[in-house]
């Protein structure tokens, strides 16, 4: 007996999230239907909401449902700094840090060749003419630190410095906590290199 369209359309749904599998899938999809049938509508209404009403922001390209979202229409920021991250998850995760006040743009990737990503994809001219608005004096490169962050950081700090735009990025090394012992030896040599006077 073959399972119904229906319930194979919810399960291929739910593996199009990030690191779902079949077998996930398919025990969310139960899960769903036998044990919380309510959570199920909550999810496809707020799903459904969230794609009628979401879009991007002007400024930052981060998801928003107003032009320009609130974090770019605050006067409490520091317009001279701009923080370049991949997702929107990436943003979140620096406004949890409370060390940075200035504005961002979200890039909604990272180039990879491989996979067809390139500067045109991830709109840097969108970027390039928000970090030239006259009011950005440096530009922060916290672009995940994988071989595609890096060839994004360093294809930006490129065309950024070619504008005159001081550029920085994020330092790389140990994280806090971390043991000498356990810790790679590319982390330690990169921590090595970016010590600072203390």
């Amino acid at each position: 007996m073959t399972a119904p369209s229906s319930l194979d359309e919810l399960i291929g749904a739910l593996r199009c999230l990030p690191g779902v599998g079949p077998k996930s899938a398919q025990r969310m999809a139960y899960h769903l239907l036998q044990h919380n049938p309510q959570g199920a509508e909550r999810l496809g209404r707020a799903l459904d909401n969230a794609l009628r009403t979401l879009r991007r922001c002007d400024r930052c390209n981060g998801f928003t449902e107003a032009a320009i979202c609130d974090r770019c229409l605050s006067t409490k920021r520091d317009p001279s700094q701009l923080c370049v991250v991949e997702m929107p998850a990436d943003l979140n995760t620096m406004e949890q840090t409370h060390a940075y006040r200035g504005f961002y743009y979200v890039l909604m990737g990272r180039l990879s060749p491989l996979d067809g990503v390139g500067p045109r994809e991830l709109a840097f001219d969108r970027l390039l003419a928000r970090a030239c608005d006259g009011m950005v004096k440096e530009v922060i490169l916290a672009t995940n630190l994988t071989h595609e962050g890096e060839a994004t950081a360093h294809h930006l700090a490129e065309m950024l410095h070619a504008r005159g735009i001081k550029v920085s990025r994020i330092a790389r090394g140990l994280p806090l906590g971390s043991e000498l012992e356990y810790s790679d030896a590319a982390s330690v040599a990169q921590a090595l290199q970016e010590r600072r006077d203390y």
